[in-house]
């Protein structure tokens, strides 16, 4: 999962952790704690964050360089 990345979205639409916190419907240390990994993150959640930054869950929480092997 790219963590980074949803940084790097939220940061480039200019949300502010408690913006996405208020539109998730959490505190903004609940937010916080899954931005920075310290949180689990469900299907769900997930789903909620990516509207909010209008992209798919994968453009934001899957890394661009996986391999199959």
């Amino acid at each position: 999962m790219n963590l980074q990345n949803l940084q790097t979205v939220r940061n480039k639409l200019g949300f502010s952790y408690q913006d996405m916190a208020t539109k998730l419907g959490i505190s903004f240390q609940a937010y916080w704690m899954i931005e920075n990994g310290k949180r689990g993150l469900s299907y769900e959640m997930a789903i909620k964050i990516a509207k909010i930054l209008n992209k798919t869950p994968d453009e934001i929480f899957l890394t661009k360089d996986l391999t199959t092997s």
